[in-house]
């Protein structure tokens, strides 16, 4: 199989390492790809967000599959374009995409479904903010409807900050939804799935503030690990059976069935699984974890969901141990991030490129917010940390910062339902 990926971070790195493992690969293509993934596939330049560009460089290269990783070429119809000229595609066509594109759709969608998820309100005016943040609090949950790359939520017992947030987005021609706070261990399930097929993966927990103990503002996710051994098992079938089921039907019902992955961000308290969000797409940071225990040939497992062939999948098999991830950002990140930095000591196992690029010269220097993702792998979680940190100490990036509490808490016992 010729498989390209599109996308250029940690995720898409991490896709492609898997997909090399897996024997029936026999070559690996990046669009457009980063420092990392240029040992090994073939990186390309091409707009990822144009159906067409991507369909024109697939056929080029005699593309078996095309696993597309970032939500904004779904959201546009990249994986339509793909299927229309007869390219096995990984990843939802635009309309069931919208269940990551617009939150109003996902809320729409999740009511018909009966899933429990949080009160909302829709604000598209300024002249209702204030009566609608009123009907909300004392924590604040504030949404940008669109878009935002992980970083347009601000979750804040202050009023006023949550005021400021909505009313940007306000600005920028963007209504905001306003939740209900959810409370409870939050949960990342990734789940295959093909029409009415679903097969989850393993469970993980993101770490999404920017600074230790979950300080600071919202990113685009800062480490995450796998399991949690603090959730039994029978709660991933809840979940899957309460809400990814339930969603994946409803979507087929309204002739729009999803093929892919669906990413479910949840909190689960004494009354079970509640949806924070949904993703049509793999997750960053939990992606890089979460493939690092899968035992099963990736390249095989999406292109069964890509020609409708989930349901025929033997069992997925996974390694014993648990994986830990810890994202390396540049300084200034989530705000606008210094770049353009030499990086040493990122040839190791476990480093795994995003912000990153390659001079002529051979360096390879910053290119971005979250700059690399660093993987360990243990028998528990305490190895895995222990693992994550010892290859971390050994990069070196002027400015660079990262939290030192990735998975700490469940590794310490301190997380319970």
């Amino acid at each position: 199989m010729r498989v390209l990926v599109i996308g250029s971070g940690g995720r898409e790195h991490a896709l492609l390492l898997g997909l090399d493992r897996d024997p029936s690969v026999a070559e690996l293509h990046a669009a457009p790809g980063n420092a990392g993934t240029a040992a090994v596939a073939t990186n390309h330049s091409v707009d990822v967000t144009s159906g067409e560009a991507v369909v024109a460089l697939a056929r080029q290269i005699g593309a078996d599959l095309v696993v597309i990783g970032p939500e904004v070429p779904l959201v546009l119809g990249v994986a339509d374009a793909l299927r229309e000229a007869g390219i096995a595609a990984f990843g939802p066509g635009a309309a069931a995409a919208q269940i990551e594109g617009s939150k109003a759709f996902a809320k729409d969608v999740m009511a018909a479904a009966g899933v429990r998820t949080a009160r909302a309100e829709i604000v598209d005016s300024p002249a209702d903010l204030d009566a609608a943040l009123d009907r909300f609090g004392p924590t604040w949950v504030v949404k940008d409807d669109g878009l935002a790359a992980g970083k347009g939520v601000v979750v804040t017992a202050d009023r006023a900050a949550a005021r400021a947030h909505a009313a940007d987005c306000l600005e920028n021609g963007h209504p905001v939804l306003l939740e209900s706070f959810l409370s409870g261990p939050e949960v990342s399930l990734f789940c295959l799935v093909d029409g009415d097929t679903v097969v989850p993966l393993l469970p993980a927990q993101d770490h999404k503030r920017v600074g230790d103990d979950d300080q600071g503002p919202n990113t685009g996710g800062m480490g995450a690990y796998t399991p949690l051994p603090w959730l039994p098992e029978s709660m991933v079938k809840r979940i899957v059976d309460e809400v990814v089921v339930p969603v994946a039907t409803e979507l087929a019902q309204r002739g729009t069935p999803f093929s892919g992955l669906l990413y479910a961000g949840l909190a689960v308290d004494e009354q079970g699984p509640a949806v924070i969000e949904f993703n049509c797409r793999f997750g960053d940071p939990e992606t890089q974890a979460v493939l690092e225990l899968l035992e099963s040939p990736l390249g095989q497992t999406l292109n069964a969901v890509a020609t409708g062939t989930l349901a025929d999948l033997p069992p997925l098999q996974w390694y014993d141990g648990a994986a830990v991830v810890v994202v390396l950002a540049a300084e200034n990140y989530p705000g606008v991030p210094r770049t353009g930095d030499a990086l040493t000591g990122v040839d190791a196992d476990g480093v795994l490129h995003a912000g990153t690029r390659l001079e002529a010269d051979g360096t390879v220097v910053s290119a971005g917010g979250r700059v690399l993702s660093v993987v360990g792998r243990g028998t528990d979680l305490a190895a895995a940390r222990s693992q994550a940190y010892e290859r971390l100490a050994a990069i070196r990036l002027p400015g660079a910062h990262f939290r030192t509490d990735i998975g700490r808490a469940a590794a310490e016992g301190r997380i319970s339902l």
